[in-house]
């Protein structure tokens, strides 16, 4: 399964969640940059997701493209924030929620780019199989 899904890629992680205290015990919630990157994701995931969920060891490659500033190349790497792995995480969380796979841990293999564009923009997602000894 490969996509390309145009939009400027989401900010906002899954580490960003806030804890409020209410009646002396911790509560847990998204703040409202992490719902809107939630929705924007769902959004476009929406289109892609298979009649059956995936099943056995996945392979998942993604590459995220951000609109470049006058300071970057197009195609340089994107060393500053946020992480992979919490905009990862951010992905994986809402391709489960709709089904691409029955559970996250099913991805085995990960790798994860991010890139600065002066083209299109958005997340492009390759996941393969791995049960064929890929």
């Amino acid at each position: 399964m490969d996509f390309f899904m145009e939009m400027v890629p989401p900010t906002s992680t899954a580490q960003m969640k806030k804890v409020s205290v209410v009646h002396g015990r911790p509560v847990f919630y998204e703040p409202k940059p992490v719902k809107e990157a939630k929705a924007l994701l769902i959004s476009g995931l929406q289109w892609y997701v298979p009649e059956e969920p995936l099943e056995g060891a996945l392979s998942l490659h993604t590459i995220w493209l951000y609109p470049k500033g006058k300071s970057h190349r197009d195609g340089q790497w994107r060393s500053t924030r946020p992480d992979t792995d919490n905009i990862e995480k951010l992905l994986k969380d809402c391709m489960t929620r709709l089904g691409f796979w029955k559970d996250d841990a099913q991805v085995a293999r990960e790798l994860i780019e991010k890139k600065w564009s002066g083209g299109a923009t958005g997340i492009r997602v390759v996941i393969e199989s791995l049960e064929d000894g890929a």
